[in-house]
């Protein structure tokens, strides 16, 4: 089915409260923006969540690659991406007294509940977070609609930021991504913990490449091309077996590259 337009009026903005978008935490979350009110984006992706196990919406590459980096720290405990600035009394009083046009529906007239792109819960406390590209903030209205937000959260003592292109590490956000692709693999292979374990041992031994190693247990075990590099993603994902640099390019045909 295409996706459609949003229409945003008073009567949208009643649906969205009583649908309890904006509201839970966890894997109870649900995004105040999905991907499927809006025409098709190219940009826009759902990647499953190992922090809060439940699918995430993302509305360009730079949210995809900053969530990756925020899903794989140690010190985040929760994502809700699309996050309201839910009062919405409260944010257009914040424009006004900042002598800055609030942001309405052209056609109903009716004010957008403006969102933060992040909201992280951590183990130092809650952190808005919002992504936008270095050269966006050249742009007045850009920057005006920045402030409303800086306001509001700065109003809730929530520690606010804007994460440009420039502070997110891409190698390490690709590297996430890759290892991911095994999330939902599952082992109902015969063998499977036994070629696992058998795995894992090739690459402590530090003789051989990982996809040595992945091609030499995929022959024993006579298991598709790709199992091997599945298991090994998974391994890596376990973060007790087997730990790689994630920030650097990882090359699949060095020897004793993962230990």
């Amino acid at each position: 089915m295409a996706k459609h337009h949003r229409i945003w009026n008073q009567s949208t903005y009643e649906k969205y409260v009583r649908e309890g978008r904006g509201c839970g935490n966890g894997a109870d979350y649900s995004p105040w923006i999905r991907i499927q009110d809006f025409a098709s984006r190219g940009m826009a992706s759902r990647v499953k969540g190992r922090t809060t196990g439940r699918v995430h919406h993302l509305m360009s590459n730079n949210e995809l690659a900053y969530f990756y980096i925020l899903d794989w720290s140690d010190s985040v405990t929760d994502i809700r991406e699309q996050y309201p600035l839910s009062d919405l009394s409260c944010a257009v009083s914040i424009a006004a007294q900042a002598g800055i046009k609030y942001p309405t529906d052209r056609a109903s007239g009716y004010p957008y509940v403006m969102t933060c792109d992040f909201m992280i819960t951590t183990i130092t406390g809650v952190k808005a977070r919002t992504i936008k590209m270095a050269a966006e903030l050249e742009n007045a209205r850009v920057l005006e609609k920045l402030e409303i937000e800086r306001r509001y959260w700065a109003a809730q003592g929530i520690d606010w930021k804007i994460v440009t292109e420039r502070e997110i590490p891409y190698q390490k956000a690709k590297n996430i991504e890759w290892l991911y692709d095994a999330q939902n693999f599952r082992g109902e292979l015969y063998g499977f913990r036994e070629a696992q374990d058998m795995l894992l041992q090739l690459l402590l031994y530090g003789k051989y490449s990982i996809a040595d190693a992945a091609h030499m247990v995929e022959n024993e075990f006579l298991f598709p091309a790709g199992t091997g590099l599945h298991l090994f993603k998974q391994l890596v994902l376990a973060r007790e077996f087997i730990i790689i640099d994630i920030n650097k390019p990882l090359n699949l045909h060095a020897k004793g590259v993962a230990a």
